[in-house]
């Protein structure tokens, strides 16, 4: 039997090595890789600095897989505990546009659809959103993404119940490989 490090397929976060990566995500490559870096969170206890490990990859098929850990940091600066934790995919569709599907262990589940709004920057809008009974009630999302000076940044706004759009996430992380 094969064991886990032994998979009979690559996923890899490198285009030099591995599979070949396909021509329709030609547009999201500046997303490949593993990144780490900090973020805030905003919510109802206040601001919470976080530490965050996200990873984009590809096993040659028309999609990035992307999966994403945070931990929360203390006021000295330490690891404090885990945060937040998603997956999901990239999907592009067409020349500039793109869908998201995303999942997170508290029991929400986001589709976005959106577009690249330059070479190395993607804006997307939530189109699907569904929650367990006792998961977060977001009605609305929006996540912005973007490469700058080698570094990936984004922010996520999210509207609950009846309240406006607000953000509640946001993060600078650098390239690992």
């Amino acid at each position: 039997m094969t064991g886990p490090t032994e998979l009979p397929v690559e996923d890899t976060v490198d285009v030099r090595t591995g599979p070949e990566v396909a021509h329709d995500l030609l547009g999201l490559l500046p997303l490949l890789g593993e990144w780490h870096g900090e973020g805030v969170s905003v919510g109802e206890a206040g601001d919470r600095r976080f530490g965050q490990w996200a990873r984009f990859a590809h096993d040659g098929r028309g999609f990035l897989a992307y999966e994403s850990r945070t931990w929360l940091i203390d006021d000295d600066g330490k690891p404090a505990g885990p945060a937040a934790r998603e997956a999901g995919f990239w999907r592009p569709r067409g020349s500039d546009d793109v869908e998201l599907l995303v999942v997170d262990p508290a029991g929400l589940v986001e589709l976005y659809v959106g577009r690249a709004r330059t070479t190395t920057s993607w804006e997307l809008t939530s189109d699907v959103l569904a929650h367990t009974p006792d998961g977060p009630d977001v009605t609305r999302a929006v996540r912005l993404y973007g490469v700058v000076e080698g570094a990936l940044m984004y922010a996520i706004d999210r509207a609950t119940g009846d309240a406006p759009l607000r953000p509640t996430m946001s993060a600078r992380l650098d390239r690992l490989r």
